[in-house]
């Protein structure tokens, strides 16, 4: 979402639109978005969202009106039950402005180092599947690095955001990708994939390490791994077959669904700790 942001803000800027930003400063009880979210609205357009439904809908109103007439920044309570259109339960406190010239840069700054400290996850292959990954992952809040040696395999289409290795060398991004970074792996080798799997298991920081493939293919890496010599809980840390959801659906889109989603729980968010809740509180 942050690069799509920064790429809409870099393009309002270049056309020179007015922007309003609307905040959530603070939340209570049961909230769509957390404190510290942020949207931006133009005239005609808008990037982000703090929470959809009837609150982003009157914020975004409020937001124009304000690009309108050029006023001063606003608080906005919005309770989320009883007659607000919402029945979530909580409340939330919007703060709505209008960055001048110097907030517009520290906003690119804020997506950008949130671009930066996003986790990597290297989409090794650019085939059918790899494609379809590629635009289903690319919205979500982590950098994608995505690598074949066959440059015209990547599709008419980069998505946003996307660092794309044409060359092929597999080898410097499993060296240079940081711990706790994920890779998917599905080139159109399986020779080659062995090889990428092995190079990411014997290094073992890897927060995930998924592979394209059956059961049958499984064990088969997994018997190379252990004629390597490589420890019994490397190979187990191995995700394959990917996107395990019970759905035996073989269509590229449906899968990269069903691996977007093993990302999110995967990769993206670790166990939920005890006491962690949706009714967390932020004092309004």
């Amino acid at each position: 979402m942050s690069m799509e942001m920064r790429a809409d803000l870099a393009r309002w800027r270049l056309m020179g639109q007015p922007v309003a930003r609307i905040s959530v400063s603070a939340a209570r009880g049961s909230t769509p978005r957390e404190a510290g979210t942020f949207m931006l609205v133009t005239p005609t357009e808008q990037s982000g969202t703090v929470g959809g439904g009837e609150l982003e809908w009157n914020a975004v109103h409020h937001a124009r009106a304000l690009l309108d007439t050029g006023g001063g920044a606003q608080d906005l309570r919005v309770d989320l039950g009883g007659r607000s259109g919402q029945c979530c339960g909580g409340e939330v406190m919007l703060f709505i402005d209008m960055p001048d010239g110097s907030g517009l840069d520290a906003i690119m700054a804020e997506l950008e180092r949130q671009r930066r400290e996003a986790p990597l996850l290297v989409l090794f292959g650019a085939g059918h599947v790899g494609r379809a990954l590629a635009h289903v992952l690319a919205p979500l809040p982590l950098r994608l690095a995505w690598c074949d040696s066959r440059p015209h395999e990547f599709g008419p289409v980069i998505p946003p955001g996307v660092d794309v290795h044409d060359d092929g060398d597999w080898q410097r991004l499993v060296t240079d990708a940081p711990a706790g970074s994920g890779a998917l792996v599905l080139t159109q080798s399986h020779a080659l994939d062995s090889l990428i799997v092995a190079s990411i298991l014997e290094r073992g920081d890897f927060r995930y390490v998924g592979l394209i493939g059956s059961h049958t293919k499984r064990r088969r890496f997994e018997m190379a791994f252990r004629a390597l010599g490589l420890p019994e809980d490397r190979i187990n840390a191995m995700v394959c077959p990917i996107g395990g959801q019970g759905v035996r659906d073989k269509r590229p889109p449906v899968i990269a669904a069903l691996v977007a989603a093993e990302i999110v729980t995967r990769f993206l968010h670790a166990p939920q700790e005890e006491g962690d809740a949706d009714g967390d509180e932020t004092r309004l």
